[in-house]
This record gives structure tokens, C-alpha cells and sequence, in this order.
């Protein structure tokens, strides 16, 4: 049984981390569902937009799990003094890598959303809605190294009324630009795309005030970091991005994939990879936690506790992915109408949301040892098992049963049953083996 006092510093801890790690899937869902009813056209547009800014953003997301590790980890040390040091160059490299990724996305946007549809009307929206996606990037990575470290210091909930902040702005803005309210152009669908990068700027200079207030004290910009601390922060962050470029990469090809059964199946799979992510969100929340808490462990030399954690981890987050996922298979049609109207499009959805919901606890395993590993520095290990499930797994056969053998969107959306169930035996195994607490950063 999970002991009281555990389960209420997970659920202390999770809680908030959950609600920042739900902020990027509901910027997309709100786009979504405001786009949603201008046609079909439309919300494909912004699908793949939103995909292909994915692949550009995880480049940077990596960050947030390397400031986090580094900064749990100090704070296991006792070294309070120092516990900012990790987020001074966790923003010096979110400013270095973003440049240079948003100056390719804006110089290559049409061929990169070109390679993912060919249809003229999609491509209308779906690549200025990118270009201006694409301007995000340098506030996803600044906002991610923000939320590591709070997230470290186990001080999660300071950022969640930014979050509050932020989306609000987000669906006022958007809303504005899409219908031209207040003076503001009709942009269209293509207003959701500048809407929400505003609302991510918004959002980092609410987190830098923040952080500056409290933070001072403990490092905060008291001198430029040292090359060993880049170094090391690079070594946690550039391969847990690397594995976030190659999942954002995967459902971007899954994307591809669908889209050569149909349209149709495009603009439902846009629904239907939203609303899966805002349910797996949650338990990569939950898993962050886990990061906190087994890398704090570990800092204490303190083994057996920091398995304890992951496990104690993975029973929450199974209890609770099943109560989020219930809704998905007891009401489909009434989640997928807030979305799309027409009746043809939800019924096309209505078995694979279900299995989205009813696959959610197979998932909480892998979703939470994943983060886990991470916090123990077992970066590579974890890159490499989830790229190889996702790339030599799950796409192959995706591509197989789908456009190949005809199978549609239902075949392909039931092969990531068969996926999350291998993912989780695997960190499984890796998780009871301990080869982690021989990691040293």
C-alpha cells in the first residue's frame, strides 16, 4: 500500500507539474477547437502546422528535464546556494539553440509543410500558421528551464497562475485574430498561430519576473556559468531533446501516414493526437515528479527510496490516467463534438478515442519510469528504448496496416495499444534492474 505521507508529496509535487505539462497540449486544443468549426480544411491546416512547430519546439523541451535533474539534485546535496545555477544556463542554451532553429523553420516552411500535404487549401493555412508558430520557439525554451527549475526546488505551483495567464491570453487573442474583433485583422485560422505565440511571450516574462524575485539568493544570474556546467547540463538536456525531436518527429510521420488514407482522417487524427496527448500529459506530469523525487533520493545516497519512488509514482498515475480516460470511451461523440460538427468526421473518431482512453493505464508504467531514468541520468538508455519502439515498432506497422493494407485510421490507431504495453515492460525491467543508482552527474 502507498504509504499517506508519500502519496501526498507525489500528488504536492505532480499536481502543478501536471497543469504546465497540460499548457502546451491545451494551446493546441484550443486552436483546434476554435478552427474547428471553419471546415475541415482548416483544422488540417492547423494539424500540421502544429506538428511540424512540434518537431521545432522539442529541440528545446529537453531542457526543462536537464535544469530540473540538476537542480533536485543540488538540493539533495544541501547546496541551496546554488540550486539557480542550473536555470542561469539553462536559458543561455534555450537562447543559443533557439535562434538558429526558428531562422531554418521561417527560411524552409513551405517545403517542410509541404512535405506533409498536398492538398492547395490545407497548405493555404498550414504554412503561415507554422511561420508563425515557428516564432515561439525561443519562449517554449525559456519557459521550459523557468518550470525545471521550480520544478527542482519542488516549488511547482509558483508558475500555475502564469499558466492561467497565459492560456486566457491565448484563447482571447487567437479568438480576436481568427474573427478580427477589436480593431484586430481577420487572419482566420491562421490568427490561432500568432495568438498562441503571444501568449507564450506573455507567459515568459511573467515566469522572468517571477523567478527573479525569488531566485536572486539562490544563483540566479550571480556570474555566467562555467563550461562544465554547460557541459553537464547539455549531456541531460541534448539527449532527453534528442529523444522529444524523434517522438515529435514520429507523430509528425504518423500524421504523413494518415494523411495518405484521407483528408478526413487527417482532420479527425489532428483531434484525436491532441486530445491523446491532454490525457498522456498527466502521467509525463506525474513522471516529472518522479524525476524530482528519485534524483533527490539519489543525491541523499539514499537508493532503495528513490525506487520506491518510481513505483509509488506509477500506482498514481494508474489510478488517475483511468479515471481521465474514462470519459473518452463512456462519451466519445459528446468529446469529439466540442471539436468538429460534422457527423461523418465523429464517427470516423468515435472507436479510436475510445481506445485512447482505455489504453491510458497500459501507458502509466512506461509514462512515469521514463521521467524516472531521466532523474537517475539515465538519459541515453531511455532515448534509445522509446525511439525504438516508436521508429522500428510502432510507425512500420502503422505504415503497414494503414495505407498499405488498407486498414484506415481505426487499424492505425490501434497499433499504439500494442506499443505503450511494450514500452512499459521494458522501462519495467529496466526500472527493478537498479543499474541507474550506479549513474553519477
Amino acid at each position: 500500500m502507498l504509504e499517506r505521507q508519500r502519496f501526498q508529496n507525489i500528488l504536492s509535487l505532480g499536481l502543478p507539474i501536471i497543469g504546465g505539462m497540460l499548457s502546451q497540449s491545451l494551446l493546441n486544443l484550443v486552436d483546434a477547437a476554435m478552427v474547428g468549426h471553419l471546415g475541415e480544411k482548416s483544422l488540417a491546416g492547423v494539424g500540421i502546422g502544429s506538428y511540424a512547430n512540434f518537431v521545432a519546439i522539442s529541440l528545446v523541451m529537453g531542457l526543462g528535464a536537464g535544469v530540473q535533474a540538476l537542480v533536485a539534485r543540488r538540493r539533495g546535496e544541501g547546496r541551496n546556494d546554488e540550486l539557480a545555477a542550473p536555470l542561469n544556463c539553462g536559458l543561455l542554451v534555450a537562447l543559443g539553440l533557439s535562434l538558429p532553429i526558428t531562422l531554418i523553420c521561417l527560411l524552409f516552411a513551405e517545403p517542410i509543410v509541404r512535405a506533409l500535404s498536398s492538398d492547395p487549401e490545407v497548405l493555404a493555412v498550414g504554412i503561415p500558421y507554422f511561420e508563425w508558430r515557428a516564432l515561439s520557439v525561443l519562449a517554449v525554451g525559456l519557459n521550459f528551464s523557468f518550470r525545471g527549475y521550480w520544478n527542482g526546488t519542488r516549488r511547482s505551483g509558483m508558475y500555475m497562475r502564469t499558466l492561467v495567464v497565459m492560456h486566457l491570453a491565448n484563447a482571447a487573442i487567437s479568438y480576436s485574430l481568427i474573427h478580427g474583433l477589436f480593431g484586430l485583422p481577420q487572419m482566420g485560422a491562421v490568427g490561432s498561430g500568432l495568438g498562441t505565440t503571444l501568449a507564450l511571450y506573455i507567459g515568459s516574462l511573467i515566469y522572468a519576473w517571477i523567478t527573479w524575485r525569488d531566485a536572486r539568493a539562490q544563483g540566479l544570474r550571480a556570474s555566467l556559468p562555467s563550461e562544465r556546467d554547460v557541459r553537464t547540463l547539455l549531456r541531460l538536456s541534448l539527449p532527453n531533446s534528442l529523444q522529444q525531436f524523434f517522438f515529435a518527429a514520429g507523430i509528425t510521420l504518423l500524421f504523413w501516414i494518415i494523411a495518405q488514407v484521407g483528408t478526413r482522417e487527417l482532420a479527425v487524427a489532428h483531434v484525436l493526437i491532441n486530445l491523446a496527448l491532454f490525457l498522456i500529459l498527466p502521467g509525463v506530469g506525474l513522471g516529472m515528479a518522479a524525476t524530482t523525487l528519485v534524483s533527490q533520493s539519489m543525491g541523499e545516497r539514499d537508493f532503495d527510496s528513490a525506487h520506491r519512488w518510481g513505483w509509488d509514482v506509477v500506482k498514481v498515475a494508474a489510478c488517475g490516467l483511468a479515471l481521465l480516460g474514462a470519459p473518452f470511451w463512456i462519451f466519445p461523440e459528446s468529446i469529439l463534438q466540442l471539436f468538429v460538427s460534422d457527423p461523418a468526421l465523429i464517427e470516423l473518431g468515435r472507436v479510436p478515442l475510445m481506445l485512447t482512453g482505455m489504453g491510458m493505464v497500459i501507458d502509466a508504467t512506461a509514462l512515469v519510469l521514463t521521467q524516472a531514468l531521466l532523474g537517475a541520468g539515465a538519459v541515453r538508455t531511455v532515448m534509445a528504448v522509446s525511439l525504438g519502439n516508436q521508429w522500428l515498432f510502432f510507425l512500420p506497422l502503422a505504415y503497414l496496416v494503414g495505407p498499405v493494407l488498407g486498414g484506415g485510421l481505426l487499424a492505425i490507431w490501434s497499433m499504439q495499444i500494442l506499443q505503450r504495453g511494450l514500452a512499459s515492460a521494458i522501462f519495467a525491467v529496466m526500472w527493478q534492474k537498479r543499474q541507474w543508482t550506479q549513474i553519477e552527474l
